[in-house]
């Protein structure tokens, strides 16, 4: 092979090099530009529930909401659920197939104020409902209860307007517990978790149910003799 020939295949090399590089800058800024609109999403629910919490503390005298938390799923946590379902990577595909890249948990204090808020919330014109699993009224197998909704919230930005989704998961402070506690237990290193172990959690999230309904009656007793 000549100089001249050796010299074009390097440039051929650094071109394709470039050019590639180019695609993996731009589609990286891309990835940035629809992570923000989930975070804009995910501003939007939130500010929305804030002023849910505040109202009704006027009406009520007391907050529903214990506190809101919310997050945004990681790039490797997207690829990896992706590759899971055989989903091409691109982010029109990303943007389709997944419900809960943005991501707010709700803790309320009582079991009632979940349905509460969860029915105002979705009452707003602009907020539209996608799917709804009740894990409070039919718990999963091992216990665990929550209210999970999946909604789509308009943001507006400088020219144009996107509809985004947000997963949204209300719980009561007994049930952000038992959760947590059940994650923490199951999927702890170099423990073997055994099918006691499981049944003890359950168990436990029955009592966790229990607490949740008694303390809404006694709310219940103290609204009605206000």
């Amino acid at each position: 092979m000549s100089k001249q020939q050796i010299m074009n295949v390097e440039e051929a090399f650094l071109e394709i090099d470039n050019q590639t590089m180019g695609i993996v800058i731009e589609r990286s800024k891309e990835f940035v530009r629809l992570m923000t609109y989930y975070r804009c999403a995910m501003m939007e629910v939130e500010t929305k529930l804030n002023v849910l919490n505040q109202e009704f503390s006027l009406r009520h005298d007391r907050n529903p909401i214990s506190s809101i938390k919310s997050r945004l799923k990681t790039m490797p946590s997207i690829i990896e659920k992706m590759e899971r379902r055989q989903i091409p990577m691109d982010l029109d595909a990303i943007e389709t197939n997944l419900t809960d890249i943005a991501g707010i948990r709700v803790i309320c204090a009582f079991e009632q104020d979940v349905y509460t808020l969860a029915k105002a919330l979705l009452s707003q014109d602009d907020i539209t409902l996608i799917e709804q699993k009740d894990y409070i009224a039919n718990p999963k197998p091992n216990g665990y209860r929550s209210l999970h909704l999946i909604v789509s919230v308009p943001i507006f930005l400088q020219n144009e307007k996107r509809v985004m989704k947000v997963e949204i998961q209300l719980r009561t402070i007994a049930m952000d517990c038992w959760a947590s506690l059940d994650h923490q237990l199951r999927y702890k290193k170099h423990h073997e978790f055994t099918n006691e172990m499981a049944e003890e959690l359950l168990s436990c999230a029955i009592m966790s149910a229990q607490l949740d309904r008694r303390m809404d009656e006694l709310r219940e007793k103290v609204e009605y003799d206000d």
